[in-house]
Order: C-alpha cells, then sequence, then structure tokens
C-alpha cells in the first residue's frame, strides 16, 4: 500500500486499518489480501504495478535501492514471513 500525495496520508490509512507503523517499508506498506476490501472502503484505489510505480514516482514519494542505501534506510523484514524483501 503506498500513497501518491504524502506519507502522512500512507500512515493515517494504515493506522485506520490497524497496521502497525514498524511494518513501514521505507515507502509502502505490505497489505496483507485481507485488509484490501477495508483500505478499499476507506478511500483506497485498487491500481496495477506499473501506476503504482507511476504514481509513487510523480508524487516523489517512491525510494530507490540506491536512495534506501544512501539514506540507510533498510526495509524490515516482511512481517509474515520474516524474509528481507
Amino acid at each position: 500500500m503506498v500513497s501518491d500525495t504524502s506519507y502522512e496520508e500512507l500512515h493515517e490509512m494504515a493506522a485506520a486499518l490497524g497496521i502497525p507503523r514498524r511494518g513501514f517499508q521505507g515507502d509502502h506498506y505490505d497489505l496483507p489480501e485481507e485488509y484490501r476490501g477495508r483500505a478499499i472502503e476507506l478511500g483506497a484505489t485498487a491500481v496495477g504495478s506499473r501506476e503504482l510505480l507511476t504514481r509513487l514516482r510523480g508524487a516523489g514519494l517512491r525510494l530507490s535501492p540506491a536512495r534506501r542505501r544512501a539514506e540507510g534506510t533498510t526495509p524490515p523484514p516482511d512481517l509474515r514471513t520474516g524474509h528481507q524483501p
């Protein structure tokens, strides 16, 4: 789950869904399938991966791997599997 507006909006949506802040992965939250319907009810828009990246880049919110390294932002492990993305 991402925002094409701001990280503040993204964190607010995650909080409304009951997703803990520790689930934030630098520029997105992984959204478990069971949360999808509720997120849409709250105003989220389902888009494909290409559209998602286009919107993130357009808003200046996409962190490239190089930018993550430069800023020291490493996403936490996937909360469901424990694996690094």
